[in-house]
């Protein structure tokens, strides 16, 4: 038996201090090594810099087009977006208002062009030709309705298009793998490598995932019949995205994974082997790596595979776990006896994944936020690979001269490697290193795939390559001295101290020094998950029922509130503040008995449990740094002299916090911290559904110095509710609910004599998206599947309507039925679990009823399958009017409507008829049609190309107008004022005798 190794296993956010003090003490060659490096380096360099002869003209490349279009420009960005989107625009309409935004942003029309390069004089003459024919001065009401009678739409449509295809094309290998390959057909005496990579977004629905999978199965017929007779490496491959193949790969259904793709996989390498060709697993994000290795290991573990060299996949040297990985692979290799390929590449989604490692609230980076320090993690990656021949064959992809030289150094005269480079990338540099070096190989990896699904590809390298701190944005700016090209990444880096990239925060410290981030735990981190569920699963609840109030001892609670009210109200802001930060601190470090609560009583999946109690301690420490700087000291007003002016806030009295069963612990401790750090005693009363949570919430409040006299609960039903909001001595009430129960409250209120007291409401809305034809279908899939049926449905900010443009409505509504179909409904304590239950029998029946009515009036799009229990499926259905959904609907239900492009303004009064308020999905790449929805909607939180819950505390402070809600909103910087009375005092500072202060001044 071989001795296969355990699953991977790496630290996932590594300290980059830690892993520069291992790699810099080797990092530097000897003396004549490096003057190896940088002859080579500097001859790569003199080649790439004369390719771009004012007089040389030529095709042109990505580096063309960078340096005409620069990422730092407005033109560049124009052109990226323009690039991402326009060819997938089906109506002639929106791609006028799309074409006209865009190119209205840059300055297109004075663009004088610096190459001579046929794709990029031809991009920049068409774009510019644009630019003329639609300049806003020219065109009424930002419409191109006068351009129709003079040059016509269609002229400015056909100019811009072009421009884009033409960059497509250079881009592209092919359109199909048969066109690619005939491309790809070596000159004479040339002896070309390529690796095809068929493009595409990620499955998102199971159709999609057999249609990518035909598509490799039938590229290696392609491929291998026309591979020839040359032995490997020497042969042509594909490359193969596991997330193209399965549409739920990820780590919480890995179980799932496992058994449906390693059989795909297998299948796809089994092909390969017939033909002899290389076939690369390609790279995923870093909270897919280990996933992505169990399949690899998985599939590489079937003996069909024995005897066959190809089998390879890359590694990315801006992971920090790059050399685990590296060992991993080797240790496979060495498990099987068999020879693996591995590309060695840097890395493409680096602000992906810091903006992830900062949403997460991870302890570190999963990548190095300096790029000298993915250099140099190359460098020593690219050492162990080559230390391994022949048993890892490693394949180097860079355009970067200086890494390029020193693995040619570093490799010896051995061979046993090729270079690789992207297709309409490096052509000047491998072109030189051919010449030099006519015995290293290089491969071209090749993109192969429609124009439309181009364009998320193209916008990607662009990003890749246009920062301006890249070596293919610098090596062709002639400012950029070589001698600066040829820094070594050692001597950037300098000392380990510096390896982190000073103005990148780590993810706790994103809101230092005001706060700090709340703690997440990584799902794609193995050893973590895994920790995390032993210690969920080994809490012990108390679930004996809890005692329900009457009316008398609400009343009784309300009168001892009113007694700890003086004491509690005098303690300094500085102690209250140190109360709630003492409370995120222990809901920290008890995590796991809290995510079980909101499991076993809430019905919270582990994501959504993990996410509510993340907010929780948000909310506690973002009231406490905002009530240092409220309540702390007093403001001195302006005024004359002689006289001072003070402005303080203090507690209103007895504040009533009533939240609902849908955020019990979240909702519950937002309402209580901010009542009690405004210095009021609160009498809280939770939902009925889940009281437990909120005895524990008290509990922990009271341990973490809150006194017992300032803050009491109160369980009990709507008429324990109404009690508290009927008593005389209540200062206020803050509510989190329905807007029927809102307005009882209101109406109690109202109906009292004594003081108006103020009502905090944040209650539902009829939410909506608006999808237009510029949108991305699989970034709109995936934000509405999330946005409708996370948590069930069951969220005040969730999705009911969506509007989306009927040119695109087929394709958008199929994608996301199929992606809603790939949802796991079932026990929420399943790690596997994408939807839990609703919340009791008397919500299913409700959202049981309204399944059964649009049944009868609706077309239905798709009805999931849900066990028995208090589950609801997901439902889409499409109504012929948006006047059909009358009333918010809690559930897993989402609702669509089709509108015309020129109809959008009647998009918008319909969401204004519903007279709610609370949030806005709009998916667009026309800023005019956002700025536009934006301005014209009283909506109180709007999310623009991504998905519209999970407001961030203190990052998007959430609630709404009209019937969803008064307002101020929660986590916002003015919520705590609502809870506080102001109290400005004067003091005549000259009553005895006159200004001292004044008369003593000089002049």
């Amino acid at each position: 038996m071989p001795n296969i190794p355990p699953p991977f296993s790496a630290t996932y956010t590594p300290d980059d201090a830690d892993i520069a003090a291992r790699l810099l003490p080797s990092a530097h060659l000897g003396p004549p090594q490096e003057a190896r490096i940088d002859r080579t380096a500097t001859r790569l360099i003199e080649a790439i810099r004369k390719r771009d002869d004012r007089l040389g003209g030529g095709l042109g490349g990505v580096e063309d087009m960078l340096r005409e279009f620069a990422l730092s420009t407005k033109e560049g960005l124009a052109l990226m977006v323009l690039a991402e989107a326009l060819l997938r625009v089906p109506d002639a309409r929106t791609a006028d208002r799309f074409i006209e935004d865009k190119l209205g942003e840059g300055d297109f029309i004075h663009h004088e062009t610096k190459s001579t390069a046929f794709l990029v004089n031809a991009s920049a003459w068409a774009l510019g030709l644009s630019a003329r024919v639609i300049q806003p001065g020219e065109t009424p009401d930002g419409t191109i309705g006068r351009l129709v009678k003079r040059l016509g739409a269609p002229a400015v449509r056909t100019a811009t298009r072009q421009a884009m295809r033409l960059m497509g094309n250079h881009f592209v290998l092919g359109e199909t793998i048969a066109q690619a390959l005939e491309r790809a057909r070596p000159r004479s005496g040339e002896r070309a490598r390529h690796s095809f990579d068929m493009l595409g977004e990620g499955a998102r629905t199971a159709t999609d995932a057999r249609r990518y999978f035909d598509a490799y199965a039938s590229a290696i017929e392609t491929i291998g019949k026309a591979a020839g007779n040359h032995p490997l490496p020497d042969r042509p491959g594909i490359s193969v995205k596991l997330s193209a193949l399965h549409p739920r790969f990820e780590a919480i259904s890995r179980d799932r994974v496992m058994s449906e793709l390693v059989p795909q996989l297998l299948d796809l390498a089994q092909r390969a082997k017939a033909h002899d060709l290389n076939f690369t697993v390609d790279a995923e994000e870093a909270d897919r790596l280990e996933l992505s290795l169990d399949v690899i290991a998985a599939t590489l573990a079937d003996p069909s595979l024995a005897g066959w060299d190809g089998f390879g996949l890359a590694i990315q040297a801006y992971q920090k776990r790059a050399g685990d990985v590296i060992d991993y692979v080797d240790a496979l290799a060495r498990a099987h006896d068999r020879k693996l390929m591995v590309r060695l590449v840097k890395g493409a989604y680096w602000d992906t994944e810091i903006k992830r490692a900062q949403e997460r609230g991870l302890e570190g980076y999963p990548v190095f936020t300096r790029k000298a320090m993915t250099d140099l993690n190359y460098v020593a990656c690219a050492q162990k690979l080559l230390s391994l021949r022949p048993r890892i064959f490693p394949q180097f992809a860079t355009h970067n001269a200086l890494s390029v030289a020193t693995v040619l150094e570093l490799a010896g005269a051995n061979g046993g490697f090729e270079f690789q480079r992207l297709h309409g990338m490096g052509e000047a540099l491998y072109e030189q290193l051919a010449k030099d070096h006519p015995e290293i190989a290089y491969r071209t990896y090749a993109p192969v795939g429609s124009h439309r699904d181009l364009l998320a590809y193209l916008v990607r390298r662009l990003l890749e390559n246009g920062a301006n701190s890249s070596f293919v944005a610098q090596a062709s700016d002639y400012r950029v001295p070589v001698t600066a090209l040829l820094q070594r990444p050692a001597d950037a880096v300098v000392r380990p101290q510096q390896a982190s990239h000073p103005k990148i925060p780590l993810p706790g410290d994103l809101f230092a020094p005001e706060r700090r981030n709340s703690r997440g735990v990584e799902f794609g981190a193995r050893a973590a998950l895994e920790r995390l569920l032993t210690e969920v699963k080994a809490e012990t609840i108390d679930f004996k029922p809890v005692t329900e109030a009457t009316p008398d001892q609400a009343n009784a609670a309300v009168a001892a509130a009113r007694a700890g009210f003086a004491a509690w109200s005098r303690t300094p802001a500085a102690t209250r503040a140190a109360a709630l930060e003492q409370a995120a601190h222990l809901l920290e470090n008890r995590a796991p008995h809290f995510i079980a609560l909101l499991q076993r009583e809430g019905g919270k999946t582990l994501d959504d449990a993990l996410s509510e109690l993340r907010e929780a301690t948000d909310f506690c420490r973002y009231y406490a740094a905002q009530g240092r700087k409220l309540f702390g000291n007093d403001v001195a007003m302006p005024g004359p002299t002689g006289e001072s002016n003070a402005l303080a806030m203090r507690g209103r009295g007895v504040f009533v916090a009533i939240s609902p069963w849908n955020f019990p612990l979240a909702i519950f401790l937002g309402q209580v911290t901010a009542a009690l750090m405004a210095g009021n005693s609160v009498v809280a009363k939770p939902a009925e559904q889940t009281p437990r949570i909120a005895v524990e919430a008290v509990r922990l409040l009271h341990e973490a110095g809150i006194p017992a006299t300032a803050l009491h609960l109160v369980a009990g039903d709507g008429r324990v509710g109404a009690a508290l909001a009927a008593h005389p001595d209540i200062a206020g009430i803050v509510f989190t609910g329905s807007t029927e129960v809102a307005r009882s409250i209101n109406r109690a209120l109202a109906a009292k004599d004594g003081p108006i007291v103020p009502l905090i409401a944040e209650t539902g809305g009829i939410n909506t998206m608006i999808a237009d034809a510029t949108a991305l279908p699989e970034q709109v899939a995936d934000d509405v599947v999330t946005s409708a049926f996370r948590s069930a449905g069951q969220r005040c900010s969730a999705l009911r309507l969506l509007f989306v443009q009927g040119d695109v409505a087929d394709r958008m509504i199929e994608m996301i039925a199929g992606a809603a179909r790939e949802l796991k409904i079932g026990d929420a304590s399943d790690v596997a679990t994408h939807i839990g239950p609703v919340i009791d029998v008397e919500a299913k029946q409700r959202l049981d009823a309204h399944i059964a009515r649009m049944k009868r009036e609706a077309r239905l799009h798709f009805a999931g399958t849900a066990p028995k229990g208090c589950f609801v499926a997901p439902h889409i259905f499409e109504l012929g009017d948006a006047g059909q959904l009358t009333e918010e609907v809690f559930g897993p239900i989402l609702h669509v409507v089709r509108y015309p492009a020129e109809n959008l303004e009647r998009v918008l009064q319909a969401i204004e008829r519903t007279g709610y308020g609370l949030t806005l999905g709009i998916h667009s790449r026309i800023d005019d049609t956002i700025e536009a929805i934006v301005d014209r909607v009283q909506i109180g939180n709007i999310y623009v190309n991504r998905n519209m819950i999970g407001a961030v505390v203190g990052v998007q402070p959430f609630g709404g107008n009209g019937l969803s809600g008064t307002g101020p909103k929660a986590g916002g910087p003015h919520y705590l004022a609502r809870f506080a009375t102001e109290q400005t005092v004067t003091i005549n500072t000259a009553a005895a005798g006159g200004n001292a202060a004044l008369l003593a001044g000089d002049e």
